[in-house]
């Protein structure tokens, strides 16, 4: 018999905690369900390893702009109270750090944040934050994971369910780091530009917020399918940006104009400065650690991923700053400021925090920062980098692609190429030396180098490089491309 049913078959994934969170497909792996079942074992976990510390039975339940994102927070702030817990529930869309802030400022267990970050607007996400501000370890991640096979039971008394707006303290907790008037006074007699870019996301209203006067915003209105793109900080998103900043530099040739730019839920920047170009995380960072070293006299070790440029640890060593690199993902930055006296710790990806804050990437702290070393500095963000690269002697361009393979049986072969016969030049470079800590990073005989990383979940190669130049960067690009397909 013929099956005429016009249904597809549909692969629901596992529930597993990345990176950063649970992340799936709406109404596929991502489900009402699902959340209900996640979020009050996650509670359960989260009173378990900050209960005693805190001494608090309240979840803070937060979400950001995406699909029905208010109406999966208001489900797991549900399913959360239903088994004893009391919440603290969103009454507005905010950014992710916003609630590691009311994590640990209003001393709750932790927060449950509904949000797929950067991902395609076909997606949602659960992150998790502990009582201290930040995502938990993967060690707590894991023991919720372990939990999903039990149903928790309804307590005898649900909790408490109270609805906060979490903007202010946030905003009034930035707002003390930097000098708030200098910036505002800048834009006010027309000195500096600010053009926000938000990406349709979390970030909408929120360096208005802290200014307390209008900028520039665009991409400000909710589109959950964020214009058919990604939420993303990346130069293929962001042509609406770079076309109204073109058309003001024409228009005001003198003034200082900065284009600041957020991912869905604020967590990640990126930036473009007053000649058009886009500054990714790898240019701002060494930015950023100049100007809180010689303008706020601010001290402490400098944290980078693998694959973070080279001027960073330059830029550290110029103004006598430890430095200590990890492995890629924000989680290895977290938990070395949770150890140690920090000033800054960065990804390439666009995540950077700071040890005076929470140990969580904050894009709007870090375009307050980018802003106040504009001002005080009178220059543009193009100047203040060359600047430092005459002060470092080292001037270089970087680029990333992810390259998709055929299947998870590529990747373990290509992961076997490298153990069993180990690159020895690449692009008619000698390899020197490689770097293991993440993947494999191939140090060449010019200095510049070759990253090659797999993703854990997917078959993905990530491939990163920094050279001289762009074509230099490109070529070395090029060759790795071509030796995955060889393979």
């Amino acid at each position: 018999m013929t099956d005429h049913s016009p249904f597809v078959p549909i692969t629901v994934n596992p529930i597993k905690f990345g990176t950063d969170g649970w992340r799936g497909v709406i109404a596929a792996d991502f489900t009402f369900e699902r959340v209900a079942l996640v979020a009050p074992i996650a509670a359960q976990v989260l009173a378990t390893e900050y209960g005693s510390s805190t001494n608090s039975r309240t979840v803070i339940v937060g979400h950001d702009r995406r699909f029905m994102a208010e109406t999966f927070a208001r489900t797991a702030a549900e399913a959360i109270r239903a088994v004893g817990f009391d919440v603290l529930l969103t009454e507005t869309f905010a950014p992710t750090p916003a609630f590691s802030w009311a994590a640990k400022k209003l001393n709750a267990l932790g927060a449950i944040v509904i949000t797929a970050s950067h991902n395609p607007g076909s997606y949602l996400g659960l992150k998790v934050k502990g009582a201290f501000g930040g995502s938990v370890s993967p060690e707590v991640t894991k023991k919720i994971e372990a939990l999903l096979d039990e149903k928790l039971s309804p307590a005898a008394e649900p909790g408490k369910l109270e609805m906060f707006n979490p903007w202010p303290s946030y905003c009034e907790g930035l707002r003390v780091k930097v000098n708030i008037d200098q910036i505002s006074n800048a834009i006010k007699a027309g000195k500096l530009t600010v053009f926000a870019d938000v990406m349709h996301g979390a970030a909408a209203t929120g360096i208005e917020q802290i200014l307390g006067i209008p900028v520039k915003e665009i991409n400000s209105g909710r589109d959950p399918l964020f214009e058919g793109g990604a939420p993303e900080p990346l130069p293929k998103y962001l042509g609406k940006l770079f076309q109204v900043m073109k058309e003001h530099r024409a228009n005001n040739p003198d003034g200082l104009s900065v284009g600041l730019v957020f991912d869905g839920d604020s967590d990640r920047i990126a930036a473009v400065d007053g000649q058009g170009n886009f500054l990714s995380s790898q240019v701002l960072i060494p930015i950023l650690i100049e100007h809180l070293a010689t303008k706020r006299g601010m001290t402490g070790e400098i944290v980078k991923t693998v694959s973070g440029s080279d001027l960073i640890p330059k830029v550290a060593a110029l103004y006598q700053l430890s430095l200590f690199e990890t492995a890629v993902g924000y989680k290895y930055i977290a938990d070395r400021m949770l150890e140690t006296s920090v000033l800054l710790g960065g990804e390439e990806s666009g995540g950077i925090g700071y040890g005076t804050h929470i140990p969580e990437r904050d894009a709007l702290l870090s375009a307050l920062y980018v802003l106040e070393a504009v001002v005080e500095s009178g220059k543009d963000l193009s100047e203040l980098y060359s600047n430092l690269q005459e002060k470092t002697n080292f001037s270089s361009d970087y680029d990333r692609i992810d390259l998709p393979l055929a299947s998870m049986d590529v990747r373990a072969r290509l992961l076997q190429q490298l153990q069993s016969q180990p690159l020895k030049e690449i692009a008619g470079q000698s390899v020197v030396d490689c770097n293991t800590i993440d993947g494999y990073k191939f140090r060449l005989a010019d200095g510049s180098w070759l990253m090659i990383r797999f993703s854990g979940t997917e078959p993905v190669l990530r491939l990163y490089c920094e050279a001289a130049n762009l074509d230099e960067v490109h070529k070395r690009l090029n060759w790795a491309n071509d030796w995955a397909n060889s393979v």
